[in-house]
């Protein structure tokens, strides 16, 4: 129930985002912008916020699995995203979109919030961890998956992969396990941007709905079985494998959130990069958005 009224209330910000983009009060510079205090700022803080809290729960060994479980998950879902091309008769053209799809997941602007709001700080210790592998293999594997031909483009872009999310949960990391003690006010600061990722985050995923035809989304069957895998089988079977070797029922909860949430908007961004189906890559972060308030839930109530 918990996880239901906090889907609702994001979805209620996104309803926000969406009613101002259809007035132009939030046009798409300014959701640009929102979109670069989300990354660089609040959500930095939402992950620093788990290192300087004064609560320390989370053993160092229970971080090391977490990594372990990360480079797994990310592993599992390449997997799949060679097995449902096939299955779903793809066609060549978007076979990389699909792939992209199915790896990558929102886990910054919607699994961040939801993992604090329902989790608590200490949970994000975990997720952030996830945020490794996540960002190497989406500017590697990512960007090659994306290109319809490989020009050598493709290598390591370092810059992007250290970037501000990174960097937050490394310092995180050190902070939490070497117990290092920041003053009230620092500590009372980053609660304070970190309050902002949750509404600003869905407000611009709200605004840049605007942009697509609901009737273009529940016209295509392709993408709508696919999000019924992404957002509901995928997510149920990899918990009831996760569940075989993890005992930690954070550790699980993060997990899920992990694999329930929807397509990344960085699948879109890439997209439009390196001449991918840029208005398929859209639709699908869109359509897998707008069932997740129900399906996420859904999938909590079946498996944890």
């Amino acid at each position: 129930m918990l996880l239901l009224q906090q889907m609702l209330v994001l979805f209620f910000y996104m309803g926000i985002g969406f009613v101002c983009g259809k007035k132009n009060i939030i046009t798409d510079d300014v959701a640009k912008t929102f979109s670069w205090i989300v990354v660089n700022i609040a959500n930095t803080a939402l992950i620093l916020s788990a290192g300087v809290s004064d609560t320390k729960t989370v053993t160092g060994k229970a971080l090391a699995t977490t990594f372990v479980v990360a480079i797994g998950v990310f592993f599992f879902l390449i997997l799949l995203g060679y097995l449902l091309v096939p299955l779903l008769r793809v066609p060549a053209e978007d076979k990389g979109v699909f792939r992209v799809m199915t790896i990558f997941s929102n886990i910054g602007f919607m699994g961040f919030p939801v993992i604090s709001a329902v989790y608590g700080e200490e949970a994000l210790l975990y997720a952030s961890i996830f945020l490794f592998p996540y960002n190497i293999l989406i500017y590697t594997y990512g960007i090659c998956a994306m290109k319809k031909e490989n020009d050598g483009s493709g290598k390591m872009q370092w810059k992007k992969i250290c970037n501000a999310g990174v960097i937050a949960g490394i310092l995180s990391l050190i902070c939490y396990l070497a117990d290092v003690q920041v003053p009230s006010f620092v500590q009372t600061a980053v609660s304070g941007l970190s309050g902002l990722t949750a509404p600003l985050s869905m407000i611009v995923i709200g605004q840049s709905m605007v942009h697509i035809q609901i009737r273009d989304l529940i016209t295509d069957v392709r993408l709508l079985i696919f999000s019924i895998i992404k957002l509901i089988v995928i997510p149920v079977c990899g918990i009831l494998l996760l569940r075989i070797w993890i005992r930690d029922s954070m550790l699980l909860g993060v997990c899920l959130i992990m694999l329930a949430t929807p397509v990344g908007s960085m699948t879109a961004m890439l997209a439009q990069q390196y001449d991918g189906d840029y208005m398929l890559a859209s639709k699908g972060v869109s359509l897998t958005t707008i069932l997740s308030v129900l399906t996420i839930p859904l999938v909590s109530a079946i498996v944890m």
